[in-house]
């Protein structure tokens, strides 16, 4: 009896788990579904493309942005997130619950911001609607699909004006616009479009050569109809935009500065510190770390100052390092060689800090002119690493080294590819970019760089701490500017005292913390938890740990919310510091 007992025990034991199971990879399927149907969807609403697979051809129209749509956006990611929330999360297989804790607040972002009407607000000191067009029109053309998709695209100009006009003026009427005083000279990529000959139009950029050997009677048909494009769509287009922004946007928009002055301004600002940190910090918090960490900071910028020889005060060595020719190229080529030199030392070393590296490669290209007078010192991303080559004497080399880590590689240039090689992801974490992760790790391989041995010169490591502690500057300048009402002179005042920053890039950099509110935060606060997390798998894993695995497993992951990557430095203490690659340990 006792053993019949037994065996009838391990049949339900046996009955119960099949039937957990099958309750596991049903939620698995149903979450699958769901994620995937909105994915595509999303990609639809905005007329995206898929960046990591040149295959799929050029968007052949711009996404609408009327007020219809939007509402209709709110209500259909609203429903998803209520299919997803029904959804247990621990019925989910391990994997699917990673997903889980990175899609869910995808969508309560998103929802957010179409509950707060970003959409009226398409514009800021650092991108707008338009760039984006410019973006395409300089992107890589590989089929003749793409050159006719294109035609098309620039056809749907006026329309898409036309709506993100109308909202723009929606957002004036109830005061939801960027500060005034951001907008300043912000019009001339406008003008350089409706000034220039149609023939030299930057619009007609991909039909400078003739890269798919086409015939020469096809060839010159497209390029004929381009140029009827770009003067009866495009250029009508940017004329009617340039006397909006002119006449209406700029002298209409708002001459305060703070993001808690908008409507509903305090819970506009924390779903802002949310999505850009993905953690849910209050201003105050933020504003005592970085004050601490600039403190922390700049004990270490004088040990560098020391080390270099200099027998000045502080000030005195900013005002050296700001002046002296030494430090500062002469040409834009020599700018640009400099940062490939740096990238090239890297890839030296990559093997000895990484298993897995991206098999994309990058481009190293100057800022476009258009956009250059108001563009931060580099970018990086899939393919390229642009460095503003604008007013030289703003371009420091000391601090070349920190940025070429930062958009190039390690950083953008190499972790954002890594991320989307990743097949084994669903596309809304390959595609998908959180500024907390992405901008915490550029800074992170800034930091990384000691150990690399990357700064030749004790200028170089102030340069990097000198990027440390603007980073760290941000957490007070927008917090300040944002929660505290601090003026755009005090913001530069205070990146004045505490960074060797060129005047040029501070002027710069504030206003993109008056007209982005939070973006800044994301930088810091995500290296702050990189930090933290090697920190404790040092500490728990002792001589087993290896940094190489290390970066391994935080790269593995994608993009993610911080604590999603908390939690895989926990399983990646809990398995011995096995990283995600064993054949490359």
């Amino acid at each position: 009896m006792r053993a019949k007992t037994l065996v009838l025990g391990i049949a339900l034991a046996l009955m119960l788990a099949q039937d957990a199971l099958a309750a596991g990879t049903n939620a698995d399927a149903r979450f699958k579904a769901i994620y995937t149907n909105e994915w595509a969807w999303r990609q639809e609403q905005y007329a995206a493309r898929d960046e990591s697979d040149k295959r799929h051809p050029i968007v052949d129209r711009l996404p609408k942005m009327d007020p219809a749509t939007e509402v209709a956006r709110l209500q259909h990611w609203r429903e998803v997130l209520k299919e997803v929330e029904a959804i247990p999360r621990s019925a989910l297989s391990p994997k699917e619950q990673i997903d889980y804790d990175v899609y869910r607040p995808q969508l309560a972002a998103l929802i957010a911001s179409e509950r707060f009407r970003e959409y009226e607000m398409p514009v800021n000191s650092d991108t707008a609607f338009w760039s984006n067009l410019a973006e395409t029109a300089r992107g890589d053309f590989r089929s003749l699909q793409d050159y006719r998709n294109y035609l098309r695209l620039l056809d749907d100009v006026p329309r898409y004006f036309r709506e993100e006009t109308g909202e723009m003026r929606a957002g004036l009427k109830r005061g939801f616009t960027p500060p005034r005083v951001t907008l300043a000279g912000r019009d001339a990529s406008i003008a350089a479009v409706v000034n220039a000959k149609p023939e030299d139009s930057l619009f007609l950029e991909p039909f400078k050569t003739n890269g798919l050997n086409l015939s020469a009677t096809e060839w010159n048909e497209l390029r004929a109809n381009a140029l009827k494009a770009v003067r009866e769509s495009v250029i009508p287009a940017y004329r009617d935009l340039l006397k909006f922004m002119r006449d209406e946007y700029i002298p209409g928009a708002r001459t305060s500065l703070a993001a808690e002055s908008l409507p509903d301004g305090k819970a506009y600002y924390r779903s802002k510190i949310l999505e850009f940190t993905t953690l849910d910090l209050d201003p105050a918090s933020i504003h005592k770390t970085g004050l601490a960490e600039v403190t922390r900071i700049h004990a270490e910028m004088v040990k560098a100052m020391r080390a270099s020889g200099f027998k000045g005060d502080f000030p005195a060595f900013l005002k050296f390092l700001r002046s002296d020719p030494r430090f500062y190229a002469k040409t834009p080529k020599e700018l640009l060689m400099d940062a490939a030199w740096i990238a090239k030392t890297f890839d030296a070393r990559a093997a000895l800090y990484f298993g897995m590296l991206p098999r994309a490669r990058f481009a190293i290209k100057p800022v476009p002119d258009d956009i250059a007078p108001f563009y931060t010192a580099g970018r990086g991303g899939p393919g390229v690493y642009l460095l503003n080559t604008y007013d030289l004497k703003s371009r420091p080399l000391y601090n070349l080294t920190a940025l070429t880590l930062h958009e190039s590689a390690p950083g953008h240039a190499f972790q954002i590819p890594l991320a989307a090689e990743r097949k084994d992801l669903p596309d809304f974490r390959r595609q998908t970019y959180i500024s907390a992760y992405g901008e915490g790790w550029a800074l992170y391989c800034e930091h990384l760089g000691l150990e690399m041995g990357m700064y030749d010169t004790p200028y170089d490591v102030f340069g990097m701490w000198g990027y440390q502690i603007w980073r760290a500057a941000r957490l007070v300048v927008d917090t300040g500017i944002h929660s505290q009402r601090w003026t755009r002179d005090q913001a530069i005042a205070y990146l004045k005292e505490n960074t060797a920053l060129p005047e040029r890039e501070i002027g710069t950099e504030v206003d993109r913390y008056i007209s982005w509110p939070g973006q800044a935060l994301s930088y810091y606060l995500g290296e702050m938890a990189i930090l933290k997390a090697r920190a404790k798998a040092e500490k728990s894993l002792g001589p087993k740990f290896n940094l190489r695995t290390f970066h391994d497993a935080v790269l593995e992951v994608g993009s993610v919310p911080l604590p999603v990557l908390e939690a895989r430095i926990d399983r990646f203490i809990a398995d011995g510091g096995k990283g995600p690659y064993p054949d490359m340990e």
